[in-house]
C-alpha cells in the first residue's frame, strides 16, 4: 500500500496512519485475558478474578499500551515503505473524523536532511606541530623532583624566600570588619608557586620566624570570592615556621625511584621523552581535529532537525544537573537551567555530527578493526599494565563504541587535511600543554 507523505516545512513531514478498530479491541481483550491469569483481587483466588473486574481495573492502561504499540508499528512500517530516515520521535495526534470501523492518526515528524558537502580543496585549516625539546624534558624532571621534595626547618634568623614552605596565622579585615575566609591558623603554603595572591606572597617574603606584620591587599576584580572581589583588605600575618625545600638530585637513585629498570639518568630522560611525545601527539591531534571540524562544518549546507537539537539540549542539561549534584548543590535535579544557554552548542554538535557522518559514508572512512586495536594499544602504553587496559576496553561494547568514534574522527581529520588548504604552525611545547 502506497504511503502518502505530506511535506509541511523544510524537514517536517506528516503521514496519516489508519488502524482497524477490531484489531485494537481484539489485542486489548487478548492482553486482559493473559493478565487475568495472574492478577490478584480481594475475595477472589488468583486466576479466578472476573473479566469485568480485570477490565475495570486495567482496561484503560492496557488500551493505552496497545494503542502505543500498534501506532508505533504502523508508523515504522509506513516510514520504511516510504524510505524515510526519521529524526527524533514523531508527534501523534488522533484525527477527529475517521472512517467507520477504523481509527486514524496523524504522525508529524522530521526527517534527516540532505547534507551538501562543500569543496574541501577550498577549506582553510591550520595544522599545528610541537617538538619535545630538552627544555621540556628538564621542566618535567623538575616537576617530578618537586613531587618528591622534602622540607627542613630554617633557623629563626633566616628569612623566608622563594621555594620555602611557611606556616602562618593571618586575619584580614575590610573597613575594620572580618570577612568569611579571611582568617586561618597554622596555614601552609610555598612562596613563589602562585598558591596565594602575589601581594600576599610579597608581604610574607623576607619575614623571619616569629615576625608579625600588617599590610594592605587589593583583591582583583575577577577574584573568585565575589564578596571581596575588587575590595581592599588589611591583613595581619604572623610567621610561625619557615622550612627550606630540598629537591632530590637527578641521579641513579631518582631514576630507580621513578621505576627505571637500569637506573640510569639517560634512560630516565628517554622514558620522559616517550611519555611527553605520546601526550603531545594526542594534544596536537585534538587541536588539528578541532580545526578540521570547524572547517567542514562551515563548508557544508544543511537544515538542522529541531528534534535532534532538542535531544542534544536535553542531554546537556542533564549533564549540567549531574555536575551540580557532584558539587553538592541541593535539589540539583530540579535546578532551573534555561535551554537557550545550550542551544548554540547543541546546534553545532548536531550540525557537526551530520556532516561527519556524511563524510564517513561518502568516503568510506569507517573505523577498521586494526585501527581500533592500534588506538587502544597506544592509549594503554601510558598505564603500568598495558595488557590489562587493552582487555578492559575490548571487554565492553560501550567503551569500544567510544574508541570507534575517536578513530572515525581521526580518519576524517586525515582525509580533510589531505585535501584542504593547510597552514602549518609550530606551536611551543608550553603553549600546547597549557591549552
Amino acid at each position: 500500500m502506497a504511503v502518502t507523505v505530506e511535506t509541511l516545512e523544510k524537514l517536517e513531514r506528516r503521514i496519516t496512519l489508519t488502524l482497524a478498530a477490531d484489531t485494537i479491541n481484539n489485542e486489548v481483550q487478548s492482553r486482559l485475558k493473559r493478565l487475568a491469569r495472574t492478577v490478584k483481587a480481594d475475595g477472589f483466588r488468583p486466576g479466578k478474578v472476573p473479566m469485568s473486574v480485570v477490565a475495570q481495573r486495567y482496561g484503560y492502561s492496557v488500551q493505552y499500551e496497545v494503542m502505543n504499540d500498534k501506532v508505533g508499528q504502523a508508523f515504522q512500517q509506513a516510514t520504511n515503505e516510504a524510505n524515510l530516515r526519521v529524526a527524533g520521535a514523531p508527534r501523534i495526534t488522533e484525527k477527529e473524523a475517521s472512517p467507520e470501523g477504523q481509527m486514524a492518526f496523524d504522525a508529524t515528524f522530521e526527517v534527516y536532511p540532505e547534507v551538501k558537502l562543500g569543496d574541501l580543496s577550498t577549506a582553510e585549516v591550520e595544522r599545528v606541530s610541537t617538538e619535545v625539546t630538552d627544555a621540556a624534558i628538564d621542566k618535567t624532571l623538575d616537576i617530578l623532583r618537586k613531587q618528591r621534595r622534602t622540607f627542613a626547618q630554617r633557623a629563626k634568623t633566616e628569612a623566608a624566600t622563594d621555594g620555602d614552605q611557611v606556616t602562618i596565622d593571618f586575619e584580614g579585615k575590610i573597613d575594620g570588619v572580618p570577612f568569611d575566609g579571611g582568617k586561618a591558623e597554622g596555614f601552609q603554603f610555598i612562596i613563589g608557586e602562585g598558591q596565594m595572591l602575589e601581594a600576599f606572597e610579597k608581604a610574607v617574603r623576607g619575614m623571619k620566624t616569629g615576625d608579625s606584620k600588617t599590610f594592605p591587599l587589593q583583591f582583583p576584580e575577577d577574584y573568585q570570592g565575589k564578596d571581596v572581589a575588587g575590595k581592599e583588605a588589611d591583613f595581619m600575618v604572623t610567621l610561625n615556621k619557615v622550612e627550606a625545600q630540598h629537591l632530590p638530585e637527578v641521579n641513579e637513585a631518582l631514576a630507580k625511584a621513578l621505576g627505571i629498570a637500569d637506573g640510569t639518568v639517560e634512560a630516565l630522560r628517554a622514558d620522559i621523552k616517550r611519555n611527553l611525545e605520546r601526550e603531545v601527539k594526542f594534544r596536537v591531534l585534538a587541536r588539528n581535529k578541532a580545526s578540521v571540524m570547524d572547517a567542514v562544518a562551515k563548508s557544508a549546507e544543511l537544515d538542522l532537525p529541531t528534534a535532534l537539537v532538542k535531544n542534544e539540549i536535553d542531554r546537556m542539561i542533564e549533564g549540567a544537573r549531574a555536575d551540580l549534584k557532584k558539587r553538592g548543590v541541593k535539589d540539583a535535579e530540579k535546578a532551573p537551567i534555561p535551554e537557550e544557554i545550550f542551544k548554540p552548542q547543541a546546534e553545532r554538535r548536531v550540525r557537526l555530527g551530520l556532516v561527519v557522518a556524511e563524510l564517513v559514508r561518502s568516503n568510506n572512512l569507517q573505523a577498521k578493526p586494526e585501527q581500533l586495536q592500534a588506538h587502544i594499544e597506544e592509549m594503554a602504553q601510558s598505564y603500568e599494565k598495558p595488557a590489562e587496559v587493552v582487555r578492559w576496553y575490548l571487554s565492553d561494547r560501550n567503551r569500544m563504541a567510544e574508541v570507534e568514534g575517536v578513530v572515525i574522527e581521526n580518519n576524517v581529520t586525515e582525509f580533510v587535511l589531505a585535501k584542504a588548504k593547510v597552514t602549518d604552525k609550530a606551536l611551543p611545547f608550553d603553549e600546547l600543554m597549557a591549552g
